[in-house]
């Protein structure tokens, strides 16, 4: 299941965050690439030592912690703390897939994300590229944008020809490790709160936050 999620982070939060960035230090991408996605990996990210990274990463994490859509989509056990990359002219990042345990102490990859925080006509090329067995589907996101993807897909972000890209992305390990039951989750979440502005509480949405709740109970993996 992949979903776009409009406006994570609002025109204050934009600007705070490229502010931040401005002043940040940048690393070499490679630092934190295992030794499968190296060979591909040719951009830069903000030095995870860099005073504004923890005001940054709590920021997005907070967010993302207060987005409803986010939680019903990813029903998040951990988050890993955000990677702010940045691609300039040439740079790009091969296909490759999310290393499944990550950090210390370990956490699974259940689902991933982008967060776009440059406007789509600041930079040429610089679109992530997820692949299922449906093909190839292509994103460049307005800034504050977001798009979640099982950590299972192969991705890539083509190469930027002009201008700069910036991004924030990470992993959440979920309480639902199936991405088909997540899927599943998400749409009886979706068809619940539907019924519950129409017509408040009734029959019908008891029943299905019966089966929402049993679902859960049997898919989750505390």
């Amino acid at each position: 299941m992949i979903v776009c999620i409009k406006e994570i982070l609002g025109l204050p939060d934009r600007e705070r965050v490229r502010d931040l960035l401005s002043r940040g230090a940048f690393v070499s991408g490679k630092e934190t690439a295992g030794w499968a996605s190296q060979p591909v990996k040719h951009n830069l990210q903000l030095s995870a030592q860099d005073p504004v990274h923890p005001e940054l990463a709590r920021l997005i994490v907070e967010r993302l912690c207060g987005h409803s859509v986010f939680q019903s989509a990813v029903l998040p056990k951990s988050f890993r703390p955000p990677v702010f990359s940045r691609y300039e002219p040439g740079m790009h990042y091969g296909a490759h897939v999310d290393d499944a345990i990550m950090g210390t102490p370990v956490a699974r990859s259940d689902v991933s994300y982008t967060l776009f925080l440059s406007p789509p006509d600041d930079y040429v090329g610089g679109q992530l590229v997820l692949e299922d067995t449906y093909g190839e589907h292509s994103f460049k996101l307005d800034a504050g944008d977001l798009v979640l993807y099982p950590s299972k897909f192969l991705h890539r972000v083509e190469p930027v020809e002009a201008g700069i890209r910036l991004a924030a992305v990470s992993w959440v390990q979920s309480l639902c490790r199936d991405p088909s039951h997540r899927e599943i989750l998400f749409d009886l979440q979706q068809l619940r709160e539907k019924e519950f502005s129409r017509h408040s509480k009734s029959v019908e949405f008891d029943l299905l936050s019966k089966t929402y709740s049993n679902l859960l109970r049997m898919f989750a993996d505390p």
